[in-house]
């Protein structure tokens, strides 16, 4: 049975904007909200350069990356051709208003954020 751990309101997202989250071992999470009030969460870091997508313009069901304006889809986090990568994307649950984020996919998440650290690492020594 899955966990669902509280995050914050809808209402403190921006529209077309995103809130960072941070978690107790260190990585953060931004979750975005569309035009329609979808709201979606992402590792907040892109799989290019590591750049954090909070910090982005959210358009349609993307974030364009504020360092390279590469275009990252908020629905699996994937990058738009002809550029590649993924960032890892998080299950979230709306109710009543509230936001919530599968507390076992935060866990399993923070445990890979190590590696994850060491691949953003060598593309920046590979650049």
């Amino acid at each position: 049975m899955t966990q669902w751990k509280p995050i914050c309101r809808v209402d403190d997202i921006p529209v077309l904007g995103a809130r960072r989250v941070a978690r107790a071992q260190g990585a953060d999470v931004a979750v975005f909200r569309t035009a329609q009030d979808k709201v979606f969460a992402l590792l907040d870091r892109c799989p290019h350069k590591g750049g954090p997508l909070s910090q982005g313009l959210v358009f349609g069901e993307h974030v364009a990356c504020p360092l390279h304006n590469w275009a990252i889809g908020l629905h699996d986090g994937c990058a738009q051709a002809p550029d590649h990568g993924c960032t890892p994307r998080f299950s979230v649950r709306v109710e009543g208003g509230e936001v919530y984020l599968d507390a076992e996919e935060l866990q399993t998440i923070a445990v890979d954020d190590s590696e994850l650290q060491a691949q953003a690492l060598l593309r920046r020594v590979a650049a």
